[in-house]
């Protein structure tokens, strides 16, 4: 059974991204089934370390898009928005070429809040990165009227 509010349309997701972090790191969506989400990321120019490995803070941009993402297609984004709170991550072993791919799976989908695991894996298909995020869902109000566009990607 599916988890998602609403259609999911890679496409759209990936245009809505453009001009973002998301972008400027090449971070794709790539695919969704029924309770998860999936993204790439090049091992790059813009995303290793200076010894060339993939730096720990692009895995968690990863993570973090992946899983803010996911949480946004769960709730009613007319009326609520989801917003990361925290973001742990645990890097297990070095990306040194080619790409990484992340899997976002909610553990946790509350009324005010959500939590995902998301893995992120090299182009062996070895686990890199294991990450969890905890994001608040909170109303849309005065105090969010910067957002002058919805998350209806």
């Amino acid at each position: 059974m599916s988890i998602w509010k609403r259609a999911l349309n890679i496409e759209s997701i990936n245009n809505f991204s453009s001009n973002t972090l998301v972008s400027h790191l090449g971070i794709k969506i790539t695919q969704a089934g029924e309770d998860y989400l999936e993204g790439t990321m090049p091992v790059d120019d813009r995303t290793v370390q200076p010894y060339r490995l993939l730096h720990g803070g692009a895995s968690c941009v990863l993570a973090e898009s992946l899983g803010s993402i996911a949480a946004n297609f769960c709730i009613d984004t007319n009326e609520f928005m989801a917003v990361g709170q925290h973001i742990e991550a645990t890097h297990l072993r070095p990306a040194l070429k080619g790409e990484v791919r992340g899997r976002a799976k909610a553990i946790y989908i509350g009324k005010s809040s959500q939590t995902w695991r998301i893995e992120i894996f090299n182009d062996e298909n070895k686990l890199i990165c294991d990450s969890k995020i905890i994001l608040a869902i909170v109303k849309k109000n005065n105090q969010f009227n910067f957002f002058k566009w919805s998350f209806d990607f």
